[in-house]
């Protein structure tokens, strides 16, 4: 009997759902997806994570994982019989941690506000995610992928940034390739994987959605 995995989220979260969805997808592990809008009032959020009262949740026979890393660790150990998501070797295993970490905490904040702000503000906020762009395209450096050869763990969680790239470009005023060439190649070998094109969420949309949120955050 298939173990019973279910996946809260709304599609166009920022809270990196799609780091998540990758992961599965490349375990092959089959999933409910519940639509939970964080604009509409529901408890489901509190119940599901309670001390952060947020999504993505990953339900997995009935116990919840909260938060995206954490989810990538836990889904690479209970399915850890297909492809490996984290390097074995301790040392390697670490620098992986260290990097997602670096993703998970300086990524969020200046990416919302570069098309959620207007302003100063904006304009903070978009150096600084510049400065971070920059630190990773020279760490992943001449490699095919930041675990050299092999597709993994910070892969994923950089990649749940990518639906945002766009809307980023365009109310940021600036290029990612034209700024970061060797970043954009990251991405492009990376969007030549199954598990990325189909978890991934449509780009024009997001810019459809930015405009929306830009609306009820009064700075359109």
């Amino acid at each position: 009997m298939a173990d019973e995995v279910i996946l809260l989220d709304y599609w166009p979260s920022m809270f990196t759902m799609t780091t998540t969805k990758i992961a599965l997808a490349e375990k092959g592990v089959a999933y409910e997806y519940e639509e939970t809008n964080p604009w509409v009032k529901t408890s489901l959020p509190n119940e599901m994570n309670p001390i952060h009262k947020k999504i993505p949740v990953l339900i997995h026979e009935g116990k919840q994982i909260c938060e995206s890393l954490i989810q990538l660790e836990y889904i690479d150990e209970v399915w850890s019989n297909t492809y490996p998501i984290l390097p074995s070797d301790p040392y390697q295993k670490a620098q992986a941690r260290f990097w997602g970490d670096f993703i998970d905490k300086k990524f969020y904040d200046p990416s919302w506000k570069v098309w959620g702000t207007i302003g100063e503000e904006q304009v903070t906020a978009k150096k600084d995610l510049l400065e971070h762009f920059k630190t990773l395209e020279t760490e992943l450096g001449d490699k095919p992928y930041y675990g050299g050869d092999v597709f993994g763990f910070v892969d994923i969680a950089l990649m749940g940034y990518y639906s945002w790239f766009k809307a980023i470009e365009k109310f940021g005023e600036f290029s990612i390739e034209a700024e970061f060439p060797k970043l954009i190649q990251w991405t492009k070998r990376c969007l030549e994987r199954e598990s990325v094109v189909k978890s991934i969420a449509d780009s024009d949309k997001i810019i459809e959605y930015a405009y929306v949120l830009r609306r009820k955050l009064g700075v359109e």
